[in-house]
């Protein structure tokens, strides 16, 4: 299980190896085993985590917080209306700053260019929370709860349905390929993720085994798949695109019928969450039994523990 992931960032998954990824997931469930079994341990005592949010959250602030403070360390909220990121200050100079006060940044907001610049000017490591592009700590708390509740990674068929170009979409082609999972992005030709992504994913997941396939009709993606997983369809900063959205995305809502449609009883359905309800995924889903999203949520922290445990020790 040994790897150096000492001094690093996470900027997507990209920056990482299989190898990377199949370390953070062990760290992770020892973690949690650690968690459930009442285990303390204060490895971040002494340490200061500057948390930078340009879009709200709940799951990603409260992983960040809860996993730093249970460690013993001390993480610092700061919103864009708390500092001068990119208004009175240079994003290049913030990070210097930061650099100087913190052990490591966490970024969550728009530009991917602006969780590039911390990284290359702060000097510390730095964990993309969330950017239009990518998400790539929603996507270790995926892979680890497939495992949890399917037992494997490798060989899984897993079907994304909806927004195929959005940044959960993205970071979960990436991830999918780089453990073994056959991964099928369901959405209207309009919503198809960037081609350039696409090829890169595919030569991923030619060296290990999977399969990348995009798709538009569901009666051809959904039968046989291990996992439905779905996001909200009007991301932030996209609210005036949230009628055409809709319209374009009705046929891609996960139903009790499109659960039936893989012809698997033991297909778990997955939500990065907040949903709304009745849009992307009915109700009768996402609070059915075949529903993991909220062991998915509290994933979330043990993931984002193991990625600073790892970087941070």
């Amino acid at each position: 299980m040994a790897t150096n992931f000492r001094g690093r960032s996470l900027l997507t998954l990209l920056d990482l190896s299989t190898a990377d990824v199949r370390y953070l997931l062990d760290v992770s469930h020892l973690l949690k085993a650690e968690r459930t079994g009442f285990q303390v341990d204060q490895r971040f005592r002494g340490k200061t985590l500057a948390m930078l949010f340009e879009k709200r959250s709940t799951r990603t602030r409260c992983a960040f917080e809860t996993a730093f403070g249970e460690e013993g360390g001390h993480p610092v909220f700061l919103s864009s209306s708390d500092i001068q990121l990119g208004a009175k200050e240079s994003i290049e100079d913030t990070a210097r700053v930061l650099g100087r006060m913190f052990d490591a940044i966490m970024f969550r907001g728009f530009k991917q260019e602006t969780v590039d610049a911390l990284h290359e000017y702060s000097g510390v490591p730095v964990y993309n929370g969330l950017t239009d592009m990518f998400h790539p700590t929603q996507i270790l708390a995926d892979l680890m709860t497939m495992e949890e509740n399917l037992g494997q990674l490798s060989g899984l068929e897993f079907v994304f349905t909806g927004d195929g170009g959005n940044n959960v979409a993205n970071s979960l082609m990436i991830g999918c390929a780089m453990m073994g999972v056959n991964c099928t992005i369901l959405a209207p030709e309009e919503l198809h993720p960037e081609g350039e992504l696409v090829d890169t994913v595919r030569g991923i997941a030619d060296r290990t085994g999977a399969s990348l396939r995009i798709l538009t009709d569901p009666s051809e993606a959904i039968p046989g798949a291990d996992v439905i997983y779905t996001d909200v369809w009007v991301s932030m900063g996209e609210e005036d695109q949230a009628a055409e959205r809709i319209k374009l995305l009705q046929p891609y809502r996960v139903t009790e019928e499109m659960m039936e449609m893989t012809g698997k009883a033991e297909t778990i359905f997955m939500h990065c969450l907040p949903a709304v309800k009745g849009n992307e995924v009915t109700m009768e889903v996402i609070e059915g039994p075949q529903s993991v999203v909220w062991d998915e949520a509290e994933n979330r922290k043990h993931t984002i523990k193991a990625l600073m445990v790892a970087s941070l020790l």
